[in-house]
């Protein structure tokens, strides 16, 4: 069964570890939360996602937001991601894939013709009272930064 969440759905709570302590939706009540879910620490899309987030932090503070990243990597290799390129996103290690699993985020993928099941790129956009508000599905990087935060900047 495949989670469809949609704006006006409560988001699904959360709490994982990360590589600057836990990473928990009840913690962060009373302000915006973008929560992405991306494949792979270090590889090109996934990087260049969160370098756009980094380079936007300032703006995502103003507009009251705090953001955070979701994969299945290890909370030292999210350690290790984030010093190589000074990413400011909180980062939450979901190993077991609880988070990915009650998002949706855990899809079918195809690669050169052979199935597969992996994370996918998606952003959920959650208001301080914890309710989904915009959801993006199948994320291309380029601009989707931008998007977001004018997203949370309209809340």
């Amino acid at each position: 069964m495949t989670i469809d969440l949609k704006p006006g759905d409560p988001a699904p709570d959360f709490n994982m570890p990360g590589d600057g302590g836990p990473v928990a939706l009840t913690a962060l009540k009373g302000q915006t939360v973008v929560l992405y879910f991306y494949p792979k620490d270090d590889t090109p899309g996934c990087t260049t996602e969160a370098q756009g987030f980094t380079a936007a932090a300032a703006e995502f503070a103003a507009a009251g937001a705090v953001v955070v990243g979701v994969s299945k990597d290890t909370v030292a290799k999210h350690g290790k991601f984030r010093a190589k390129y000074a990413l400011t996103p909180l980062l939450g290690s979901d190993a077991g894939g609880d988070v990915v699993e009650r998002y949706g985020a855990w899809v079918e993928k195809s690669l050169y013709g052979r199935q597969y099941m992996g994370i996918e790129r998606c952003t959920f956009l959650i208001d301080a009272v914890g309710v989904v508000r915009r959801v993006w599905r199948k994320v291309k990087v380029k601009g989707h930064v931008a998007d977001v935060l004018e997203a949370a900047r309209a809340l």
